[in-house]
């Protein structure tokens, strides 16, 4: 599908109720369950009860995902999907901004994720950098990031 902007009505929001969460899960669950192969038990866990979640809708579908759960003053961003016919149109930008703004407005000191390998260069493009060895989550690598969203750059 070619990417029209005069068609997409794109939007982002901080989640607020059970339908909308279910847009989340069900993105998840298409990206990470199908496509990649984890276990339903991995994906949705303890941290979804406590986290802050995120939408992104074209029009009323939803398209893409992620949340964040605090580990002391740093937030921890994970599940960051996107549905696979919208990959690469901007919309995981919008999301990841969508992210960083509001963590920093909520005061947030440091942001942290667990990156697949291969999607480090899209998180390098907003700051984040790579750290420590190569690890397996749920079979696949990944790499620790972090960020600095307050203060001095790391």
């Amino acid at each position: 599908m070619q990417y029209n902007s005069s068609q997409a009505k794109l939007s982002v929001e901080v989640v607020k109720d059970h339908a909308a969460l279910d847009g989340c899960l069900s993105i998840r669950k298409a990206v990470f369950v199908a496509e990649q192969q984890v276990p339903l038990d991995v994906e949705v866990d303890q941290h979804d009860d406590d986290a802050v979640h995120y939408l992104v809708r074209n029009g009323d579908d939803p398209i893409g995902t992620a949340r964040v759960y605090p580990v002391g003053n740093t937030a921890k961003i994970g599940r960051v999907a996107v549905l696979s016919r919208w990959r690469r149109m901007g919309v995981g930008t919008l999301l990841m901004s969508f992210v960083l703004q509001d963590l920093r407005k909520q005061g947030y000191v440091n942001a942290m994720l667990d990156s697949q390998t291969y999607a480090i260069p899209f998180y390098e493009k907003f700051g984040f950098s790579a750290g420590g060895n190569e690890f397996l989550d749920a079979g696949i690598p990944h790499f620790r990031m972090q960020m600095k969203l307050q203060g001095e750059c790391l």
